[in-house]
């Protein structure tokens, strides 16, 4: 059950070793500061990191006089202390469109993302005294907007689409109809389940069946950051979980090691992240085609109309397991917006007194 189960034991084994191999791939500099981390720092995270210095050393090893052609293990702390913030420019500029050889285009947010773990690399050397300067500090970073403008549905998207999948009349042809019977309970379960929990994709995919408990109506659930945690949800929940678990879910033959699975994919495996994504945006488009959403949105969805129903921002961090409430602060600004702009109607002073 939540981490101890065979699929989160096996998700952790897997991805050790693919940062083990990984690492086989980086520089001994790299490989230090990637150790100086795993104690505070998540395997899932470590191998963002080193997929993006991995990036940076094979754009050092493309294009850098003093390291073209070099083996990219070979790259020592003498070989990095000679770079510059002209090189470190030039990266940026590589990172937002290449057409050669690993070809890419990124937007500015995703620029700064990669960029992350290259300067916390350099930092990381810089006060262990393996190099002498930061050249990424001497370099601006791209400049991101605030967003406030948060995409959620509203309660008539939410209950459209849900009556969409259950009625069947989220499709035009015959064929698409007969299709998506076979997957309605679950399609519906996890939709139910999502806006109504906020719970993430990874945290759906990871769900075994005794996970759920309909005596109190929980959920055991594991985080992002490896953490086990327990949420509850409402009857209309419970309900569309429990037809889906005593109807469509029964008729499925489970492959060997998914046995446990609360949600299956058609082939009898545990239904994948990649999968719900697809299945979020697949019913998002037919119902609600002005607006991109993903499962993000869903959460993006539950967590303003919590924020709104309560005002309590330390529950609506503490129910979607944020662990900086500054997170939270940030994210659902926009409903501090909407009051702003209630309030402007509030005060009429050119109205008689009663």
């Amino acid at each position: 059950m939540g981490k101890d189960s065979e699929f989160y034991k096996e998700k952790s084994k897997q991805q050790k070793l693919k940062l083990k191999e990984l690492l086989s791939q980086l520089p001994k500099p790299a490989i230090d500061y990637i150790h100086s981390k795993e104690q505070t720092t998540q395997t899932s995270t470590l191998i963002s990191y080193s997929y993006d210095l991995l990036t940076f050393f094979r754009f050092l090893q493309s294009s850098n006089p003093t390291i073209t052609g070099l083996d990219i293990r070979k790259i020592d702390y003498e070989l990095l202390d000679k770079i510059q913030p002209d090189d470190i420019e030039e990266y940026q500029r590589y990172l937002e469109l290449n057409v050669i050889g690993e070809q890419h285009e990124n937007g500015k947010k995703s620029i700064a993302r990669k960029m992350s773990p290259l300067r916390s690399l350099y930092k990381y050397l810089l006060q262990r005294e393996y190099i002498s300067h930061d050249p990424t500090q001497l370099v601006a970073l791209p400049k991101l907007k605030k967003d406030k403008n948060i995409v959620r549905m509203s309660n008539y998207e939410v209950q459209s689409i849900l009556d969409a999948i259950e009625n069947g009349n989220a499709y035009t042809s015959e064929r698409q109809r007969k299709y998506a019977q076979k997957t309605k309970g679950r399609d519906l379960a996890i939709m139910t389940l999502m806006l109504n929990t906020g719970i993430r994709v990874s945290e759906c995919n990871g769900l075994d069946l005794d996970d759920v408990d309909f005596i109190v109506n929980s959920l055991t659930i594991v985080r992002k950051g490896g953490g086990q945690d327990i949420i509850y949800f409402n009857n209309d929940v419970a309900d569309t979980l429990k037809e889906y678990i005593n109807g469509e879910r029964q008729y499925i033959n489970p492959i060997n090691g998914h046995e446990k699975a609360l949600f299956f994919s058609l082939q009898g495996k545990r239904i994948s992240i990649d999968a719900i994504e697809n299945l979020v945006k697949k019913y998002a488009k037919i119902i609600v085609p002005n607006k991109k959403i993903t499962p993000h949105k869903l959460r993006s969805t539950y967590g303003t109309a919590l924020y709104r129903e309560t005002g309590d921002i330390r529950l609506v961090a503490d129910v979607l397991g944020h662990e900086n409430i500054n997170t939270t602060i940030d994210y659902y600004a926009a409903i501090e917006d909407e009051h702003k702009r209630l309030a402007r109607n509030a005060v009429d002073f050119s109205k008689k007194d009663q």
